[in-house]
């Protein structure tokens, strides 16, 4: 063949360095963000702290615009719209106490979280798998994605969305890389459901291990069916030998149903929010909180040395100072971003904060960005690791995203305040004749939520409920 040329006319997204560091500030958590931070004030000679007033907690940031309130009130449309007094009508803990998950005597400015080892441990392993760059950066997401207890919490698709617009993967390419993980250390980590994790674990056993393959029917298939009916009456049901049975469930007992809480379980550090819902004058409210915002400036003196210098340092400063300057906008850029998402996220789930768990509705990803115009990949980052302070405790922005179930009245009720409901129809009932997940799917039915028996048993033991039969024991 004749080699020959040709044109093609294409598109191609093209990240420019100062884009790339605004999706990488925007990733990080505030603990990440001041390592950042630090190493950029070692580095760069032109840039330096700038000093700021101390705030107190519940201030709004001085320059920082009041939230959007769930009626539209724009910021700026009235006089007290750029900061609030402490001591002047704000309802900061109508709450009830029993819906609160935080007290009075919780530190203001600190809340506790779960320890962060399992992803450093997983993070660790990920970096000696030998995986290529793209897999790598899939990995990441992946475990950044894993809660404390070893589970991978949301959908493949909100792993597809953490990646563009660098990465564009399909869920066959995710699913590959999660299945390196879950046998990486502890087994069973980034797992989708307890099933799954179990037969994780099985499947690096011996094969001639005693009761393995029926272990494994188990934890494909009969779960729900074990912890409802116990191990005797499914023996029965399943047509084998009550001995096999009794040796199959011992051997699931050996395995570790949470692989997460193996890694770390020192003391749990401290978080300070990132953003904090109150309301003031009986409308909801977000601002930046105190200390969330680092605020870096340019240093004068270094600066009145550039054309004044010799060429190589006049160089060095003047890439130096640019550097700079982009840094100080990329943090800009995250603290608007951040702070826009949460008003989002209050403006939706308004009916949560005024009422609790029962009132979450259904909330995507995609609807805050399409909400603010922004793409689906920027909310999955500014959700991560962020955290709101809000009058019923502390959450991670991403606690407010959950699917929908529609109703019989033709709304939608979402996961979050399905489970309320159902953790509120377990603890009234009659600890002698506790409600079986039928009795409880039947019950909301009655409220107009048709909702699945399994589906139900999913959602108690992601409560870490036990089965009516295992409450009743414990009654």
């Amino acid at each position: 063949m004749k080699p020959t040329l040709q044109t093609r006319l294409g598109q191609q997204l093209s990240l420019t360095p100062q884009l790339r560091q605004a999706i990488r500030l925007l990733q990080l958590s505030a603990v990440e963000l001041e390592t950042e931070l630090n190493q950029a004030l070692e580095s760069n000679p032109l840039l330096e702290r700038e000093d700021e007033p101390e705030a107190g907690f519940g201030d709004a940031p001085a320059g920082d615009k009041a939230a959007d309130a769930p009626s539209g009130e724009e910021a700026g449309d009235s006089p007290d719209s750029s900061e609030f007094d402490p001591g002047e009508s704000i309802e900061w803990y109508e709450a009830s106490a029993g819906d609160r998950r935080g007290g009075d005597d919780e530190p203001e400015e600190l809340t506790a979280a779960a320890p962060v080892d399992l992803h450093a441990h997983l993070l660790w392993q990920l970096q000696l798998s030998h995986l290529g760059p793209r897999d790598l950066a899939i990995g990441q997401a992946l475990i950044e994605a894993i809660n404390d207890d070893g589970y991978l919490e949301g959908p493949l698709a909100d792993i597809q969305a953490a990646l563009l617009p660098e990465i564009t993967a399909d869920e066959a390419e995710i699913e590959t890389v999660l299945h390196i993980i879950q046998h990486f250390d502890p087994v069973g980590a980034g797992a989708r459901c307890l099933s799954e994790c179990l037969r994780v674990q099985l499947s690096l056993l011996s094969p001639d291990t005693p009761g393995l393959d029926l272990a494994r029917r188990l934890a494909r298939d009969h779960l729900d069916a074990l912890a409802r009916q116990g191990a005797a009456r499914l023996a029965s049901q399943l047509g084998c030998p009550a001995s096999a049975m009794d040796q199959a469930v011992a051997l699931l007992r050996t395995l570790d149903p949470k692989p997460g809480a193996q890694v770390g379980g020192g003391e749990a550090e401290y978080i300070a929010p990132d953003a904090i819902a109150y309301r003031h004058g009986g409308v909801w409210k977000v601002s930046l909180a105190p200390g969330s915002q680092p605020r870096l400036a340019i240093n004068r003196h270094y600066e009145r040395l550039i054309g004044k210098a010799s060429r190589e340092d006049d160089s060095y400063l003047r890439g130096q100072l640019q550097e700079a300057r982009w840094l100080i906008k990329s943090l800009e850029t995250r603290a608007d971003t951040l702070v826009r998402v949460a008003r989002a996220i209050v403006r939706q789930q308004s009916a949560f904060l005024d009422h609790g768990h029962e009132a979450m509705r259904p909330l995507t990803l995609r609807e805050v960005a399409e909400e603010l115009g922004l793409h689906e990949s920027t909310i999955s980052r500014a959700t991560t690791r962020k955290y709101l302070r809000t009058p019923r405790g502390t959450f991670e922005f991403k606690h407010f995203f959950s699917s929908g179930i529609a109703t019989e009245h033709g709304g939608a009720a979402s996961a979050t305040a399905i489970q309320a409901m159902l953790r509120k129809l377990i603890e009234a009932e009659n600890p002698r004749n506790p409600l079986s997940d039928q009795r409880l799917a039947e019950t909301l039915k009655g409220e107009g939520i048709p909702v699945a028996r399994r589906t139900v048993a999913k959602y108690r033991e992601a409560m870490n409920i036990p089965a009516s039969n295992e409450r009743q024991r414990l009654a």
